[in-house]
């Protein structure tokens, strides 16, 4: 009895949208989704690395939810020492054309650069009056939902910015010895981040717990071929370099060359990319 009603509250959980969200990350039948949810207990990532485990689903990058509407604005310090990059949402299309909500969204990134706030909460409270006449003003709500900031610490960092229309924005910490040369091939490795999306800069910089829950998903996917230990051992490790490639920007081809990654790029240029922010509208 208590087996049942456990049951029937986890299928209660279980909305048409969670359904049709795994669908959409993982291109699965929505029958197959909504057991695979039901066996994970509504718990989506376990969902997606169950099915994976199965080798039912490809890789997932991460999970996205994109909002339909708002802009993402970057302002980056004249010394290019310091940059700022906002998302401010809205609900609808004609908000974000609206004049006085591109005002808004100026007024809200140039404060961050201004006054170097790097508190999303602190930067929220600071324009909170100009926001709340804005909501008044055009009859829907309106919100500062991210901030990112990078700084230069040495005499030889700079930050480079991209824009990509209204909805894509990246931001990049670099070191280099010549910064007059070095700042467009910057912003054209921001361009590469914005249609690639690697998520980390090296490999030392993905954390160990999502190599080793790649591992195990790619390791159960092996074993299922039947294969001998060392054909299986081969074909994890050629699985883990492609992953390390998808999500890790130094090993990536370079997307204006493909005949050279980005580590040969930066290497032959002398610059190092220290870090980068990626914002989307609605991630």
């Amino acid at each position: 009895m208590l087996f049942s009603v456990e049951i029937n509250r986890i299928m209660a959980d279980i909305t048409t949208s969670l359904v049709k969200e795994l669908r959409d990350r993982t291109n699965i039948g929505l029958i197959k989704c909504k057991k695979a949810l039901i066996e994970a207990n509504g718990d989506i990532e376990l969902a997606i690395d169950n099915l994976r485990k199965l080798g039912q689903a490809t890789a997932d990058k991460k999970a996205k939810s994109l909002a339909n509407q708002g802009l993402i604005l970057i302002k980056i310090a004249t010394n290019s020492k310091y940059g700022v990059i906002i998302e401010l949402n809205s609900e609808t299309d004609f908000a974000v054309k609206n004049k006085e909500f591109i005002q808004f969204g100026e007024q809200v990134v140039t404060t961050a650069l201004n006054k170097q706030i790097i508190n999303l909460a602190v930067l929220k409270e600071e324009l909170e009056q100009q926001r709340i006449a804005l909501v008044d003003k055009m009859g829907e709500n309106i919100n500062i939902s991210r901030l990112g900031v990078l700084k230069g610490n040495i005499e030889e960092d700079i930050i480079v910015s991209y824009l990509h229309g209204t909805r894509i924005g990246v931001i990049v910490s670099a070191t280099t010895n010549n910064v007059l040369l070095s700042k467009q091939l910057v912003k054209n490795i921001a361009m590469h981040i914005t249609a690639i999306k690697p998520e980390y800069v090296n490999e030392d910089d993905i954390p160990s717990h999502v190599m080793s829950r790649e591992y195990q998903i790619q390791l159960n996917i092996a074993m299922q071929s039947n294969k001998s230990d060392e054909v299986t051992k081969k074909i994890i490790d050629g699985r883990m370099r492609q992953f390390i490639k998808n999500i890790s920007l130094t090993h990536q081809n370079f997307v204006m060359d493909p005949s050279i990654t980005i580590q040969q790029l930066l290497y032959n240029n002398k610059i190092i990319v220290n870090k980068f922010i990626r914002f989307e509208v609605g991630e």
